[in-house]
């Protein structure tokens, strides 16, 4: 009998030996990197507690498509966020066609502060009688349709393909470009390097096909539309060297752990978040076809082209993580149409690619509105750092729970805000979820305030050294509070 006891006990140690090792091989190895409350990655448990979606606030208009070879169907912006320098890209049309045709050409502006922008005057392309203006692509149908240009940070590329781009439809395939300064373009001797053979899926190419190089992935990235069962859907496919690109997979889509709308994405405006590139934003735009709001003479007042106001559209917010899955954390709308019936036609509201910094502890994501009207422009809306989603406790308080996280660092950063009332206190856990001496609730510094970077502190200081490497558990105990993201710093 003694021995079978000692063998149970040889057994149940072994086993919790085990379960301690498969549980810290679970741990989120998250290092320093910045983590956003923008899905539910990094969270265990919300009691009392939500994650709630912010709303960007509107700006106004930042740039005017009032020049003769813009016109009222400029569309599929790209900002880029070049140093101090802030680029715009967009297609000019002024006037209805076929898709990819002559009609169509590339226009640029640029921006010191991504507020106040300006159209600087070239001579490369005449158009509209015109010899200078902000032309910097013409004549290259179909591939001015669509082009859709990024800076590449991929580590010792050359600087003559410092920016590159994809455009082009399903008769051209997607066409490889480079420039070494984003103003002047010349078109890869690879020519198309995404085609219609290459995808399994009917009707691609026609809307804003986006590339990246993704840093954490280490390769290059594009997602672009696709129709499947008569819905706009989204697919990716990765590439070492942005001319050889592998078979495309479609993206799904998860809403706390089960399936989500699927819904038609015209544009997916899928980008690394340049505060956290392991996170892929998606600012799509959603649209309706059918959903009519106007009636004919709403649409007659307002002086919408007819063919455009038989549909809806607004932006929604998404993220992946680099697998073939968005999270639809958020099922509502992100930016949605304002004030007014030119804000309901068909095809506006389409976010340009790419949220870029433009202040201190602000950023702002731009939207292509009034489209198909004479009207039609570019505008800002701005939210604060890292601020798309929080984890909120109201007055009545709540909590948070993380999993078991493995992080390197010395100090814990946190992007929150608070009311007067307000606070959020941290304590640090073991994986069991015991609070560690020393980093307990009771020993926690209230944090109260509005900052994008405070260092959250305990009774004996910051330093968490002594916990870098191992798993442990935050748990955030918050009244009147949003926290917005959090990081390990050194």
């Amino acid at each position: 009998m003694k021995q079978l006891m000692i063998l149970l006990l040889v057994l149940v140690g072994n086993f919790e030996t085990s379960g301690i090792q498969a549980a810290e091989k679970k741990a989120l190895e998250i290092g320093n990197q910045r983590e956003l409350f923008v899905d539910h990655h990094l969270i265990d448990q919300l009691k009392g507690t939500e994650l709630r979606l912010h709303h960007p606030v509107d700006e106004g208009i930042v740039l005017k498509f009032d020049k003769p070879w813009e016109g009222l169907f400029c569309g599929y912006c790209t900002i880029i966020k070049d140093g101090e320098l802030y680029r715009v890209y967009y297609r000019g049309r002024p006037s209805a066609g076929a898709d990819g045709d002559v009609g169509e050409v590339y226009c640029y502006a640029e921006s010191k502060d991504g507020v106040n922008w300006v159209k600087p005057q070239f001579s490369m392309f005449e158009k509209q009688g015109h010899k200078k203006n902000n032309i910097i692509l013409a004549d290259a149908a179909p591939m001015t349709h669509n082009l859709s240009p990024f800076l590449d940070t991929r580590p010792g590329i050359p600087k003559a393909e410092r920016f590159k781009a994809l455009g082009g439809t399903m008769k051209s395939g997607l066409v490889a470009f480079t420039s070494p300064d984003g103003i002047h373009w010349k078109q890869h001797p690879a020519g198309a390097v995404i085609t219609t053979k290459m995808v399994p899926y009917p009707y691609m190419f026609d809307s804003q096909n986006v590339a990246f190089w993704s840093p954490v992935e280490k390769k290059y990235l594009s997602y672009f539309r696709v129709f499947k069962d008569k819905i706009r859907r989204i697919a990716r496919v990765e590439s070492d060297d942005f001319i050889h690109w592998s078979k495309p997979v479609l993206m799904e889509y998860t809403h706390r752990g089960g399936a989500a709308p699927i819904e038609h994405l015209y544009t997916n405006q899928t980008h690394p978040y340049f505060r956290a590139p392991h996170i892929y934003l998606a600012v799509a735009a959603r649209f309706m076809p059918g959903r009519q709001v106007l009636t004919n003479a709403q649409a007659a007042k307002v002086g919408v082209h007819p063919k455009y106001f038989k549909d809806t559209s607004d932006a929604i917010l998404m993220t992946t993580r680099g697998d073939n899955t968005y999270q639809r954390t958020f099922r509502s709308g992100f930016i949605t149409g304002g004030i007014g019936a030119q804000n309901w036609v068909s095809r506006t509201n389409y976010p340009a690619l790419n949220v870029v910094q433009t202040g201190p502890s602000e950023m702002s994501v731009y939207v292509n509105q009034d489209y198909a009207q004479k009207t039609a422009h570019l505008r800002r809306y701005s939210l604060r750092l890292d601020g798309f989603a929080s984890v909120r406790a109201d007055y009545g308080g709540g909590e948070l729970l993380t999993k078991p996280i493995i992080f390197d660092g010395s100090q814990l950063s946190i992007n929150f805000s608070t009311s007067a009332a307000g606070g959020i206190k941290v304590e640090i856990q073991d994986e069991a979820g015991k609070a560690i001496p020393g980093f307990s609730l009771a020993d926690s510094q209230e944090q109260i305030g509005n900052e994008v970077n405070r260092i959250v502190t305990w009774k004996g200081g910051n330093d968490l050294n002594s916990l870098s490497g191992k798993p442990v558990r935050l748990r955030f105990v918050m009244k009147d509070a949003d926290l917005y993201s959090l990081q390990f710093t050194k």
